[in-house]
């Protein structure tokens, strides 16, 4: 659709554009996004939040530090200092150098683990599963916080990001070719591994237990214009927009662009 394709060429924040989405100039760039744009700072406090949430209502009698992976721009600690934050790129403001896939930590050593639109870039989910269940205190798990699969969300995430696409039939969990930190992500990989093949999922994990996957936000993330895009409406209209979001909340099965997912190592 070139028609689309122009018009989300004309919508890339100009502080953005002409990066390489897997640069660390890109990086600084989201981190800018983050710090100027009061609905995406908003948006992400609550995504935040969000987390600490699912933390403290299915984590809370685990032991053990709390750590963030694919932070990038995040700016998490602003709000809980204590989380350890880290990336696959050497960031100014990032504690740890870290793969997902292989992290430096003991057995059960970890109360819980925050990545927020991280997994779906994950070229190995397996072996990013299978280190969660190696680092997470039993008890302990994870929130991820991931592009969502209903109408809605198929149709945009199909078409708004150039460096990755969302192929719901994908055969196979594993990226089919090169991926970067961020380029040629599928973001139907959440939907693939935790609703399409939850049967293999728990076959394969079987104690790695999917205790909540919740819809929710479509206004707000598209009004925001994520760290990617311009923002659409003044700073102003942010009550507004949350409120109308808030009433539109018992139809996010339809509408919503992003889902909670929590995993929980089980403790026997």
């Amino acid at each position: 659709m070139p028609m689309l394709h122009t018009l989300r060429d004309w919508l890339i924040d100009p502080t953005v554009r002409g990066h390489d989405v897997d640069s660390l100039d890109c990086s600084l760039a989201h981190r800018h996004a983050l710090q100027r744009k009061t609905l995406l700072r908003e948006l992400f406090q609550k995504f935040y939040h969000e987390c600490r949430e699912m933390d403290r209502r299915y984590f809370e009698e685990t032991p053990g530090p709390c750590l963030e992976i694919g932070s990038g721009s995040s700016r998490i600690k602003e709000v809980y200092p204590e989380v350890i934050t880290s990336d696959i790129k050497h960031l100014p403001f990032i504690d740890l150098v870290l793969r997902g896939e292989a992290m430096p930590f003991g057995a059960c050593s970890l109360r819980a683990i925050y990545a927020i639109n991280v997994f779906h870039h994950l070229a190995r989910p397996r072996l990013f599963l299978g280190e969660l269940l190696r680092v997470l205190h039993p008890g302990g798990g994870a929130v991820l916080i991931e592009p969502f699969h209903g109408p809605f969300a198929r149709w945009l995430f199909q078409h708004l990001h150039a460096a990755e696409g969302f192929d719901p039939r994908a055969p196979t969990w594993d990226s089919p070719g090169p991926t970067g930190p961020l380029a040629n992500a599928n973001q139907a990989l959440s939907y693939i591994v935790f609703t399409r093949d939850r049967q293999k999922l728990e076959a394969e994990f079987p104690t790695l237990e999917v205790v909540l996957d919740r819809p929710h936000t479509h206004l707000w993330y598209l009004t925001s214009g994520g760290v990617n895009f311009r923002q659409l409406v003044p700073d102003s209209w942010g009550r507004l927009i949350q409120s109308a979001e808030s009433v539109l909340s018992p139809l996010n099965r339809w509408l919503a662009l992003q889902h909670t997912i929590v995993l929980r190592k089980r403790l026997s």
